[in-house]
């Protein structure tokens, strides 16, 4: 079956977007995100949700986290 040029097109664009540094970036931070919200629901003993774990990290962890990967790279 045959792509058409526009569906091809996509494909690209997405697969682009998914080697990007930026997109990599975002995953990483997601995924810290996540690891934060499960150690705090389990440590509270319940769900706290995405959205409170984001701003909590946020406040909390970001700035050093990116300090750390910037480190991280730096070194390598």
């Amino acid at each position: 079956m045959y792509m058409l040029a526009e569906e091809y097109q996509s494909n690209d664009q997405h697969e682009f977007v998914k080697r990007s540094s930026l997109y990599q970036e975002f995953l990483a931070e997601r995924e810290e995100i996540l690891r934060y919200k499960w150690l705090e629901s389990e440590r509270l003993g319940y769900d706290i949700g995405f959205e409170r774990a984001l701003l909590d990290w946020i406040r909390k962890h970001r700035d050093g986290w990116r300090a750390s990967r910037r480190n991280t790279a730096s070194e390598d």
